[in-house]
């Protein structure tokens, strides 16, 4: 048995970390059978934005793509990320279609469902923790890593001995921005082995360059499994690489069992793929170095340029430094939320605003009403009680789990979807994408219409231009 396992992220955060998401299911199919055969402890292949990104500019259906890698990967157990009640979309959802959607991507061929909130708000993922478990898959319970004076060590092992009580079957340390250090991973990693009993995985992204050097120290500490993406589309923005990892720790204690040849045979097809998308501008350089800046403003890399796009857009840029250094005024502002899909969108927006219009908070996003009022959850620290006042005036805030307040709207979805629906998957499809689905589901009507009608004229004996 391999003491260190390893995730393999190439199919799903490795080509959303540097290519927008834009690897089609035509791209992953030729390596399908090599990574199957590698021995992995999963392959991160759906959730996140794939399933977006799929139909909006793929034109692909994403549990056809998902069924497509489960019957290719007999072998290795298929991983997905999952927004808690978000589920895949940007707002929370009634019980009734979490519930529903984790029962088809369990059906549909996902093994491991990784489940996070963005506030770190449990409440928010206890219900699509049960579904997974019901359904008979591995519920992992997830922390997303941030840096506050509310956040520590103490914290962060409390957090994960919660998600054991809750029921989790392995916890993640999510360290979205790659702000985790060596030393303080090791830390962690040893105080969570001290305490649990259930498996600890470790994921981060290279944006700040110590991500091997981070993983390295948390193996040493126990660290039950990592997440890599195989060279050609690891560091940067995306995964620590997996073959330089496989390679350190051959032949000691913390071996992985996985053999460089194989890694290197899937390697081979990703690097014409990575040569191709650099070629045409789809990765560019700057998500290929290191960014220094993620541990001087713990910000994500992606955020940065967020940022940029909206001083752009204002004419702006030249206040770059100061929407920097109002960023952690806003986050502390609105209670230290990990800086994540999508509180990193809401702090980044409210410190442009604040900053361009030269008063903090005159404009207000909704999201960031959202957020203030308690609609996204419980916020790691109290929001600041001025603060919270100016934005909501006399309105009352939420205290309870969000979803609570939300009815149940499957059979709601489902009547409004009917006239698209195909399959069961597409009620849900609809539900968390109503507009991109619409489209999708128009454009996926036409071209079966296209091959009846060529079909129809072979069968006559014309030939198809």
């Amino acid at each position: 048995m391999p003491k260190v396992k390893i995730t393999e992220t190439i199919l799903r955060d490795a080509h959303q970390s540097l290519a927008a998401t834009r690897m089609t299911i035509d791209d992953m199919l030729p390596a399908l059978k090599d990574l199957d055969a590698v021995g992995y402890n999963a392959l991160e292949c759906w959730g996140g934005a794939t399933f977006d990104t799929a139909m909006r500019f793929l034109n692909e259906d994403p549990w056809e793509r998902l069924r497509k890698i489960r019957a290719a990967c007999p072998n290795t157990k298929l991983q997905m990320l999952l927004r808690g009640q978000n589920l895949l979309g940007y707002k929370h959802y009634a019980d009734d279609v979490v519930e529903h959607f984790v029962a088809r991507s369990v059906a549909n061929g996902i093994d491991i469902i990784r489940i996070f909130d963005a506030l770190n708000d449990f409440r928010n993922i206890e219900k699509s923790m049960k579904a997974c478990r019901k359904e008979g898959g591995h519920a992992q319970g997830c922390i997303a890593y941030t840096i506050s004076p509310f956040h520590s060590v103490d914290k962060f092992v409390s957090d994960a001995k919660q998600l054991e009580e809750m029921g989790a079957d392995s916890v993640c340390i999510k360290d979205m921005a790659g702000l985790l250090l060596p030393y303080e991973a090791y830390t962690m990693v040893r105080a969570m082995k001290e305490t649990l009993s259930i498996p600890i995985e470790l994921h981060t992204h290279y944006t700040s360059g110590v991500g091997s050097m981070t993983y390295l120290k948390a193996i040493e500490a126990g660290c039950d499994i990592v997440d890599t993406a195989i060279s050609p589309l690891a560091m940067g923005t995306s995964q620590p690489p997996t073959e330089p990892l496989v390679a350190t720790l051959a032949g000691t204690e913390f071996d992985t069992g996985l053999d460089l040849v194989k890694l290197t045979k899937v390697a081979e097809h990703f690097r014409g793929l990575r040569e191709r998308w650099v070629a045409s501008g789809l990765i560019s350089p700057k998500m290929l170095g290191v960014d220094v800046n993620t541990l001087i403003y713990q910000v994500p890399g992606g955020m940065l340029s967020n940022l940029v796009s909206q001083l752009q857009q204002a004419g702006k840029e030249d206040k770059y430094y100061d929407v920097l250094a109002e960023i952690p005024r806003v986050r502390k502002d609105f209670g230290y939320p990990p800086l994540v899909t999508p509180s990193s969108q809401i702090v980044g927006t409210q410190a442009v605003m604040n900053v361009v219009t030269g008063e903090r908070y005159k404009m207000v996003p909704k999201e960031s009403r959202a957020l203030v009022k308690g609609e996204y959850g419980r916020t790691p620290a109290p929001i600041d009680a001025a603060i919270q006042k100016k934005i909501l005036g006399d309105e009352t805030p939420i205290t309870c789990r969000p979803a609570d307040l939300i009815e149940p709207e499957l059979d709601k979805i489902r009547a409004q979807a009917a006239e698209y629906v195909e399959q069961e998957e597409d009620v849900l499809t609809y539900g968390m994408f109503p507009q991109v689905a619409e489209k999708f589901f128009a454009w996926r009507r036409a071209q079966r219409h296209l091959v009846d009608d060529e079909v129809g004229s072979v069968e006559k004996g014309y030939q198809p231009a």
